[in-house]
């Protein structure tokens, strides 16, 4: 019973940190050796450099408020 009882608990203090997360943000990505722009969340490698952003969607249309 005692474990039941702590395992509830622990859901409902972390399950409302679960319920705030938010998606990672997007970000315009130029190659260093054509200059062509990719939309990525993540850095595409060691020959592209972050151009601009952050943008809440794939395409890198809608930028994110600034908080």
């Amino acid at each position: 019973m005692t474990k039941f009882i702590l395992t509830a608990l622990v859901i409902a203090l972390i399950g409302p940190v679960a319920l705030h997360a938010e998606p990672a943000p997007w970000y315009h990505w130029r190659s260093k050796s054509t200059g062509a722009l990719a939309c990525s969340q993540t850095p595409l490698g060691a020959g592209w450099a972050r151009a601009d952003g952050p943008y809440r969607d794939a395409r890198c249309e809608k930028p994110l408020p600034a908080k």
